[in-house]
């Protein structure tokens, strides 16, 4: 993991609990994760207690999207500039409201528009490894 995404202590880090509404033009900031045992994304998926391949396209999702577990194991579309797209299943929360625990891999909260996306996804899109790490995105 590199420095600059762990948490600075003493540092205040923005929290949110809510996150834009959701149309089909829904302009987000998609990050790459490891939904992996013993990759960058900490402990197993929320939604099932599980860890996924990066080979399998899944997301989390920010606090107010993954909306208290509602869009669990349901697929969200993900649009990429390019105008290519994806369907990727919400496996966990991108946390808001907190971050810089274990459970977080000791990385800060998560912004109210973020997609955590697995590699799968960022294959999928189109995009080359790398530019891997930060989009801007539609999500739907």
């Amino acid at each position: 993991m590199e420095d600059d995404l762990c948490c600075v202590e003493g540092r205040m880090y923005k929290v949110y609990e809510c996150s834009p509404s959701v149309t089909a033009h829904t302009k987000a900031y998609m990050t790459i994760n490891s939904f992996e045992g013993g990759g960058d994304g900490g402990a197993p998926a929320k939604c099932d207690n599980r860890y996924y391949s990066d080979d399998t396209p899944v997301v989390a999702l920010s606090t107010g999207w993954y909306e208290g577990g509602s869009r669990c194991l349901k697929n969200v579309t993900v649009r990429a500039p390019s105008g290519r797209s994806v369907e990727a299943m919400v496996v966990d929360e991108c946390d808001s409201s907190v971050g810089c625990g274990k459970d977080e891999d000791y990385q800060p909260p998560c912004a109210n528009n973020v997609v955590d996306a697995s590699k799968a996804v960022w294959k999928a899109l189109g995009v080359p490894p790398r530019d891997w790490g930060d989009l801007d995105i539609v999500k739907s």
